[in-house]
């Protein structure tokens, strides 16, 4: 992952790969009544069902880095030039795909969600 951007490059490639994340969320979000929200550079998810949780998605502009806040846990998202996207070290997985798993297990849905 290299870290080789400047703050301005970070946060436009942030802003796009947060607002597709919104973007593709929008249908999943009426299909199961949670809220998506972008407001001031960060992406929020807040559900009611099946238990009250709040997903915080923000650009942390020092590191250079996308940070998932969900289900008690901290996710740190570096760029990939390879991937073309804000993807996750330990798994490999793009800012889309941490979400999507993210979603499922919060909406124990049992149905592998794509975004």
């Amino acid at each position: 992952m290299a870290q080789l951007m400047d703050e301005q490059e970070f946060r436009l490639k942030a802003d796009v790969m947060l607002e597709d994340a919104r973007k593709a969320l929008l249908p999943l979000a009426d299909e199961h009544d949670f809220e998506v929200e972008f407001d001031a550079g960060t992406l929020n998810l807040t559900f009611e069902e099946p238990q009250p949780a709040r997903f915080v998605i923000s650009p942390n502009t020092p590191v250079r880095q996308i940070w998932v806040s969900a289900l008690a846990r901290s996710f740190k998202l570096g760029w990939s030039e390879e991937a073309s996207a804000f993807v996750l070290e330990k798994t490999g997985e793009t800012l889309r795909q941490v979400l999507a798993r993210l979603v499922n297990e919060q909406l124990g849905t049992g149905q592998a969600i794509q975004l």
